[in-house]
């Protein structure tokens, strides 16, 4: 079937049109260890398909660097190492998708073998010289000898695992810095080991149809994104991607497809394997544990406003950027200390995102900032469409970005005839810290997290009243 035509005013994604049976992805065999060539873009080819089959046959490490992380955790973790080190915080898996039966469908055996694995990598030299050395953001030596030395002897702190009906309870105890690197490479492994279930009863050709037709979908999608003038977007799609190859071959695609308008990937190995830019700040991690750690109410409020004045004494330039929904944008915004305001941007997470950046505006306006010199980055569970619209809405008003996470690398609603590859929404976060709770209220009540007690409080603190709910996609 032909593609149907697509535009920005009216955008459809077919489902059904008919893919090639000889799709093949870049990758080099004298890479397998990591995937991915150290020839970039120029690397032999090597058939998806064939190596989705070849899961079943032989052991195949989903994790296989610590570099398979998202850069907002190293720069996290730098921060975190030198300010609180000694905090212990506890992280967990939550899956809010109660309906995808994580234990019915994941073998114990093979999920404990993945992470034990994990377990065992270390930075290799090539990967520290690159952290040590390359320019992030416009800045080299972003990441300091003391931190480097640390990350460089690392192994990963034990895990506790255990079936519960059919969930897993996964959680991860250990100082700061350790344990918050566990988040995103667990989190990898359980969605792939989820689709590696799905896949494995599929043969040869089924994979390379499904695979052709997932590629046609991520190129049609791009295809769209060419119509928008001065687009600027990233790949934030590491945590909840089908698999690793996928992802790489997504970054591949947007490379070819959008050039200049492709801005990088959060995945710190593909962006130094692929020479990309590595993008990323921060997230609700740091304002969670440091009001876990607040001995007061007055503390507590104030907590949001701490974490960002040790980022900044930090980094500087394009690293500030104001993720401000933790505790509800609207309280963060009124209660803002005014250096804020001079900050580059802020990221839009959750909640209506219109509303969340006509307040960004309005906020700078009040501060006698030019709202079209800051940067507006939207990243809650993007796809074309929203993209499109956000875009036109906002591309005369601010600076614009996008971080594209789940339905640019686990896009395959569909294409399964059961539809078991549907993206669903999985978590890990940190849920203590020094034994007292952590909370997120967000700006999307659905997205809440921490003991009731403790949440009722958070509100009075905070001044949230009423939300407005919406459906948390991925």
């Amino acid at each position: 079937m032909a593609m149907e035509k697509t535009s920005r005013r009216g955008i459809r994604i077919a489902l059904d049109r008919q893919p090639s049976l000889t799709l093949q992805v870049s990758f080099n065999e004298a890479m397998a260890d990591t995937g991915l060539s150290d020839k970039g873009t120029q690397a032999d080819m090597t058939d998806i398909a064939a190596r989705v089959y070849n899961h079943n046959w032989k052991i195949d490490p989903i994790v296989r660097s610590l570099l398979d992380t998202d850069f907002y955790k190293l720069l996290m973790a730098q921060s975190v190492f030198g300010r609180h080190r000694d905090t212990n915080v506890t992280f967990s898996l939550i899956n809010r998708s109660t309906d995808v039966p994580m234990a019915d469908l994941i073998d114990e055996g093979e999920l404990r073998e993945q992470l034990d694995h994990i377990r065992s990598l270390s930075l290799s030299r090539g990967e520290s010289t690159w952290l040590r050395g390359n320019t992030f953001y416009g800045k080299r030596w972003v990441f300091r000898p003391e931190f480097m030395t640390w990350f460089e002897n690392l192994r990963l702190p034990p895990y506790h695992l255990e079936r519960k009906g059919d969930q897993y309870e996964l959680s991860f105890e250990g100082t700061w810095p350790e344990v918050m690197l566990w988040e995103v490479p667990a989190l990898s492994v359980l969605m792939e080991l989820r689709n590696r279930a799905v896949l494995r009863g599929m043969g040869k050709f089924e994979l390379q149809v499904l695979y052709a037709r997932a590629m046609a979908r991520v190129w049609e999608k791009i295809e769209v994104l060419r119509e928008l003038d001065n687009l600027a977007i990233a790949d934030f799609g590491t945590r909840r991607r089908h698999s690793f190859m996928w992802q790489d071959w997504c970054v591949q695609a947007m490379m070819e497809g959008l050039g200049r308008r492709f801005t990088g990937t959060s995945n710190c190995l593909i962006a130094m394997r692929r020479e990309v830019e590595a993008i990323g700040t921060n997230a609700h991690e740091l304002p969670m544990v440091y009001a876990a750690m607040a001995d007061t109410d007055e503390e507590l409020a104030a907590s949001p406003y701490k974490v960002l004045e040790d980022w900044q004494k930090d980094y500087d330039g394009n690293l500030l950027i104001i993720l401000p929904d933790t505790y509800s944008t609207k309280t963060f915004l009124d209660r803002a200390p005014d250096w804020l305001a001079g900050w580059t941007g802020m990221r839009i997470d959750s909640g209506d995102p219109v509303a969340g950046a006509d307040r960004a505006i309005d906020w700078w306006k009040a501060n006698g900032e030019d709202p079209r010199e800051k940067l507006i980055i939207f990243s809650d569970g993007l796809d074309v469409e929203e993209i499109s619209r956000l875009h036109d809405a906002y591309k005369d008003r601010a600076k614009v970005g996008f971080g594209w996470g789940t339905l640019l690398t686990n896009d395959f609603r569909g294409l399964e005839a059961s539809d078991r590859l549907e993206p669903f929404s999985m978590v890990c976060k940190a849920i203590t810290a020094d034994g007292k709770p952590t909370v997120k209220l967000s700006d999307n009540p659905n997205k809440a997290m921490g003991p009731a007690e403790e949440v009722a409080r958070y509100k009075r603190v905070f001044d949230v009243g009423d939300q407005t709910a919406s459906d948390v996609i991925v």
